[in-house]
């Protein structure tokens, strides 16, 4: 997105600022925030303050990186807003929890670490957070997200002291991040028609146990070998004798694998059935038209909301969901 597109959308933005940034007390705080986007969403391989900075008639460098790493305005309300405007926005048919990372040099960016990273498909020195993404066929926006910090940060008193991490902030598991933003949003009365996740997430017994307990639905990725009893399957007590404990009820034969029990059940166990979340019968919003130019609110759409440019120039994808790799 050009300058020139930018300034297209001024008003637009301008509207979307004052929306979201509404919990900013102070009115300069508010208008870096309303340059930061417009940093963000102008072209440009880099998006470091600096880079941003260069690009913006108004951008300085100062004033953007005191409104990013020093200002005291809560994040939480703006994160809020955002999900509260995006989840009707987007008419998402699922909530998607994954990684996302963010390659970086240097040892000094708060939770670096050489780790495996999506963005460039091995293992490499960045950042990793925890998000949760309304999803739908052609948009997808984070409703809520953690920074991973890993195990090394924990004890590391001087990366800590100079990155200004919070005494009371320590290793967590991702899974557990997972279901605190899923908490967070159900705070803000927002409920997932159902949650995806790939096996980073879907082999933790815990994080599928988590999820039952609250209620909500989901589909997740596994490895082919984690061992199950089919369906039907009770576990039975035999009959008490004597008088010493009760038996425990116990499944009488042995699990056997998630493919072996995909083979028995053949395909059409794996079609579809009533209980599957129905897709929305109209759209939340529309498509783009390739007939004529893009009006403001729609590049606005397109390059916050990560709406595709048009059906025409819209390229196939096809959703992988890693079975062998676990976090």
């Amino acid at each position: 997105m050009d300058a020139h597109e930018v300034n297209r959308v001024r008003a637009t933005l301008a509207l979307f600022v004052a929306d979201v940034f509404a919990s900013v007390p102070r009115k300069d705080q508010r208008a870096k925030s309303d340059c930061y986007l417009r940093g963000l969403m102008t072209d440009g391989r880099r998006k470091s303050i600096q880079a941003m900075a260069s690009r913006l008639p108004d951008g300085n460098e100062q004033n953007l990186q005191q409104f990013v790493n020093q200002s005291t305005w809560d994040p939480v309300p703006v994160r809020r807003r955002i999900a509260e405007r995006m989840v009707p926005r987007i008419g998402p048919d699922a909530w998607a929890v994954d990684d996302v990372s963010f390659p970086k040099d240097g040892r000094m960016s708060v939770g670096v670490a050489h780790q495996y990273c999506g963005a460039l498909g091995k293992q490499a020195n960045c950042q990793v957070a925890v998000s949760v993404h309304a999803v739908s066929e052609t948009a997808s926006c984070p409703l809520n997200w953690r920074l991973f910090l890993p195990r090394e940060w924990a004890d590391d008193a001087v990366r800590r002291r100079r990155t200004g991490v919070p005494e009371d902030i320590g290793h967590r598991q991702k899974w557990r991040l997972a279901l605190e933003a899923l908490d967070e949003l159900a705070g803000w009365q927002l409920v997932p028609p159902v949650v995806v996740a790939d096996a980073g997430y879907g082999q933790n017994a815990d994080f599928r146990a988590g999820l039952a307990e609250r209620e909500i639905r989901y589909v997740v990725g596994i490895r082919g070998d984690i061992t199950a009893q089919p369906h039907d399957a009770h576990p039975t007590a035999p009959a008490r004798s004597g008088t010493g404990r009760r038996p425990r009820p116990r499944y009488r034969q042995p699990p056997v694998t998630v493919t072996e029990l995909a083979a028995a059940a053949g395909r059409d166990a794996s079609s579809p059935n009533s209980d599957w979340p129905q897709k929305p019968t109209h759209r939340t919003h529309p498509l783009p038209d390739p007939r004529r130019p893009p009006g403001s609110a729609e590049l606005l759409d397109r390059h916050l909301h990560h709406l595709p440019p048009t059906p025409a120039q819209q390229n196939h994808t096809k959703i992988q969901i890693d079975l062998t790799e676990s976090y």
